[in-house]
């Protein structure tokens, strides 16, 4: 039983790479034909235009919008997240620490369509007005200039997600938090630590690798996210760190906009594109799987 039950065990697990390699192979089958028509270089060119007589198509500008949106997102919500943590984790009360926590972790079964809607018809006002303002006081700054428009921009979508990738980091923190030895926290109040102090040198060390591995994962969510961002981007195809005009694109958001409308090359492209966001969230994933394994208490939690 106990060999038979090891073997089924295995076999799971090499099934996980399977699927891995089948979706590598095929996305890989399908963008060849693609890139053997594209007429320009596939990693630098900004403009798509996959569907002419003569296809020309880049992923620069769409890679550029999905890791700066994605990194936008996790500087906002990663401070939030670590705070709403280490208060569910040592300062709520028990009563109101559960409730809320599991308030937190509802987030993120929202649909990213009902954050995409709300992001384009409620909260896109709101962001408009901010950046408005921050035009009108900090336009000598490169990433507040221009003239406008404003609105659906880079602000807008890396704000939405910032709220999407809160819910992961959060509830990934407050377990590690929680799983800090009893012993650590009361050596450093013995030794005449305030509550702070204790967290600052026996909660938040123990815990950073999985922090680290929490942010990671947050961060592969951030680079996949694709309706959200469809629906507050501007979906302009170039490389400006401007935060408030509108305009910026993701690899995914570009793949649901122009997919019914793409030709049989135009199909490949976006199969080439989602094979470089395939790449790069593998390594983030695999980055924060590697981080987690790094301690013995975080595999064996995992375990």
């Amino acid at each position: 039983m106990e060999a038979g039950f090891r073997g089924l065990t295995t076999a799971a697990g090499a099934m996980v790479l399977v699927i891995i390699v089948a979706i590598a192979v095929f996305l890989v089958s399908k963008a060849v034909p693609a890139l053997q028509a594209n007429t320009e270089n596939f990693l630098t060119y900004k403009a798509w235009f996959p569907n002419d007589a003569e296809p020309k198509f880049g992923i620069a500008a769409l890679a550029f919008g999905t890791v700066l949106t994605s990194v936008l997102a996790l500087i906002v919500a990663v401070p939030i997240a670590l705070g709403i943590a280490l208060f569910l984790s040592h300062y709520a009360p028990r009563r109101l620490a559960n409730p809320l926590g599991f308030v937190i972790d509802l987030l993120a079964a929202v649909p990213s369509v009902v954050f995409g809607l709300w992001g384009r018809d409620v909260f896109r006002e709101p962001v408009q007005d901010l950046s408005v303002w921050l035009n009108k006081y900090f336009s000598w700054l490169p990433i507040f200039g221009g003239d406008g428009p404003f609105g659906r921009s880079i602000m807008l979508g890396s704000l939405v997600l910032a709220i999407m990738v809160l819910p992961i980091v959060t509830s990934l923190s407050r377990e590690v938090f929680q799983q800090t030895p009893l012993m650590n926290e009361e050596a450093a109040l013995a030794l005449g630590a305030t509550k702070w102090e204790m967290i600052r040198t026996a909660v938040v060390p123990y815990g950073k690798p999985g922090v680290i591995a929490a942010v990671m994962l947050g961060l592969g969510r951030a680079l996949g996210e694709t309706i959200a961002l469809a629906l507050t981007l501007g979906i302009v195809f170039n490389i400006s760190f401007n935060l408030i005009q509108s305009g910026g694109n993701s690899i995914a958001a570009n793949i649901a906009n122009t997919f019914g409308e793409a030709n049989a090359t135009g199909r490949g492209a976006l199969i080439a594109s989602g094979l470089v966001l395939f790449a790069i969230t593998l390594v983030v994933n695999m980055a924060a799987r590697a981080i987690i394994y790094r301690r013995r208490e975080f595999r064996d939690s995992a375990a």
